[in-house]
């Protein structure tokens, strides 16, 4: 069973993690979220749509541990400190590492190692898109982590952007106070 298919788990998931373990009040949560929903972005076209003949797995390329290593990279060699960009792609590539945690891809080395395991990704019974669909529909295990991530988010709204103003706020520069 697996629940890397899901919006609000990572979403939810992602702004929890960073916000608790970074306290980070100038992060910008639009691009923490670009991040945390990337992987699924890029490899669930490529691999579910496009090419699932070819490859006949839904975790490819982006859920790989070298891309957001690579990005990272060249976030700190391509930016400089202080400037609005730099931190912005952090939070991209940050966002990136905890959707690849929040789906233990650690559990299938071959695709999280790739290409230091060889160049073919494992293949997942069930990657197309029809069947991911049906196991997200199915599977309640999705269910429970959309819930919690939901959770999270409905938190989050009440408790930090019911105040007047905190929408604009956020909508404008992507972050949300933090408290208690």
């Amino acid at each position: 069973m697996r629940i890397d298919e899901v919006i609000l788990w990572h979403l939810g998931m992602t702004t929890l993690i960073a916000r608790y373990v970074f306290r980070d009040p100038a992060m910008d949560l639009r691009w923490l979220a670009l991040g945390a929903l990337l992987p699924d972005i890029v490899d669930k076209p490529i691999g579910s749509v496009f090419w699932n003949d070819v490859f006949h797995a839904h975790r490819l390329f982006a859920h790989t541990l070298i891309l957001p290593v690579t990005a990272l990279a060249v976030v700190m060699l391509a930016t400089r400190r202080g400037t609005v960009a730099r931190p912005a792609a952090i939070a991209v590539v940050l966002g990136w590492l905890v959707h690849l945690m929040l789906d233990g891809v650690w559990a299938s080395p071959e695709a999280f190692l790739w290409p230091f395991f060889g160049l073919d990704f494992p293949q997942t019974t069930g990657s197309d898109l029809v069947s991911l669909v049906q196991d997200m529909i199915a599977n309640p295990l999705v269910w429970a982590g959309e819930a919690a991530g939901g959770a999270y988010l409905i938190y989050l709204w009440r408790r930090r952007l019911s105040e007047p103003g905190s929408v604009r706020r956020f909508l404008g520069d992507g972050r949300i106070a933090l408290g208690p």
